[in-house]
């Protein structure tokens, strides 16, 4: 069966349909990684996307149970270049057509997926929708213009009420902005005891979980819609160590008084070189943002710079020059991509230690 999609400047790609059937509409991004199709499709940080991938063969490791970044996928399409239509891999358990079928996502394949992206990086994400073949163009593309992108992704990807993945450790509470799933297993397999709650809780409810430090998750869309969380973050930073995210990153330095704006294309993939300014060190990174914080707008603020992309530049690191807090643009816990950044999850934990026996030293001062 033939599929097409189209774009809001009315470029047209024929394709063969698989997946879901359905027609759906959303931006069209691109993501560069080679592997890790699976946790690209369940992370919910691509809310409402359709998503290309530039490696030509998809689907060819199949489906398994193991590497989810979410149980309900967001993501509004795939696009790709060619299926592989009988996977080959020990842990496959669903072809990739299988899953999206399952899930009522739809994909179009056989398309030139390296002119869709030369496209997107000459014009910038642009609208677009997966469509039946018999739909009119130009009605389509009307109907894309007049189009408004939601911006209530977080909203609908955010947990609705919270939970507890327990541990002996220190107690992390985990704010949801769409949480990758790699993020809650990096923390418990260091021991952490983690409470998840939702986007919008505030600053006392956050409190009255005792915790020991607050993580700030990725998610998608733009951080200034998300406003609601803001008062909660520059609270929270002031009483525990706090680490965030990617969207996390971004909504930290909106709470202190920065600025954001939205990339041309993006940072979508799993081989993005960044650096740390403290130590010269330079990480390959696992990146999917579509907005960046302004450079220009962290004068004047609290926070320092701490690391920068090395391929254009922008902000990838934050740190706050009063309180324990500091974020990162792209993944540490990596899913897919490189583990490099690992480490900073080790440094969230040190500057919990740090805080928590400062506050032991202080009420033994108290008392005596």
């Amino acid at each position: 069966m033939k599929r097409q999609l189209i774009l809001e400047d009315g470029t047209v790609f024929l394709g063969e349909a698989f997946g879901g059937d359905v027609e759906k509409i959303g931006e069209v991004v691109f993501n560069t990684g080679m592997t890790g199709y699976q946790e690209i499709l369940s992370d919910p940080s691509y809310c409402g996307q359709i998503v290309t991938l530039t490696y030509p063969l998809i689907g060819n490791y199949g489906i398994n149970r193991d590497d989810f970044e979410s149980i309900n996928p967001a993501i509004a399409g795939f696009v790709v270049k060619e299926t592989a239509e009988l996977p080959s891999n020990w842990r496959n358990q669903l072809s990739l057509d299988e899953y999206l079928k399952m899930k009522n996502i739809p994909g179009i394949s056989g398309i030139d997926t390296r002119k869709l992206t030369r496209i997107i990086r000459k014009s910038g994400a642009l609208k677009g929708a997966l469509c039946n073949i018999n739909k009119d163009a130009n009605e389509v593309v009307s109907q894309l213009k007049a189009t408004v992108i939601p911006s209530n992704q977080v909203k609908q990807v955010s947990t609705k009420a919270p939970y507890s993945s327990p541990g002996r450790g220190p107690r992390v509470v985990l704010v949801d902005y769409g949480m990758k799933h790699g993020i809650l297993r990096e923390l418990t397999k260091r021991g952490c005891d983690v409470v998840v709650v939702p986007y919008n809780v505030t600053a006392e409810e956050v409190m009255q979980y005792h915790p020991d430090g607050v993580m700030l998750s990725n998610g998608p869309g733009d951080p200034k819609s998300v406003h609601e969380t803001l008062e909660m973050i520059r609270t929270i930073q002031t009483q525990v160590p706090l680490f965030g995210i990617c969207l996390g990153h971004q909504l930290f330095a909106l709470a202190n008084g920065a600025d954001t704006a939205k990339l041309k294309f993006g940072h979508r993939g799993s081989n993005h070189p960044v650096r740390d300014l403290r130590t010269g060190k330079v990480s390959i990174t696992s990146q999917n943002h579509g907005y960046t914080v302004e450079e220009l707008s962290i004068e004047n603020t609290d926070l320092i710079v701490t690391h920068t992309a090395l391929n254009d530049d922008t902000i990838e690191g934050l740190r706050h020059k009063k309180y324990p807090a500091f974020t990162v643009q792209y993944h540490p816990e990596a899913s897919p991509g490189p583990e490099d950044a690992n480490y900073l999850f080790n440094e969230f934990l040190q500057m919990i230690e740090a805080a928590t026996n400062k506050g032991e030293k202080t009420c033994q001062n108290a008392l005596i």
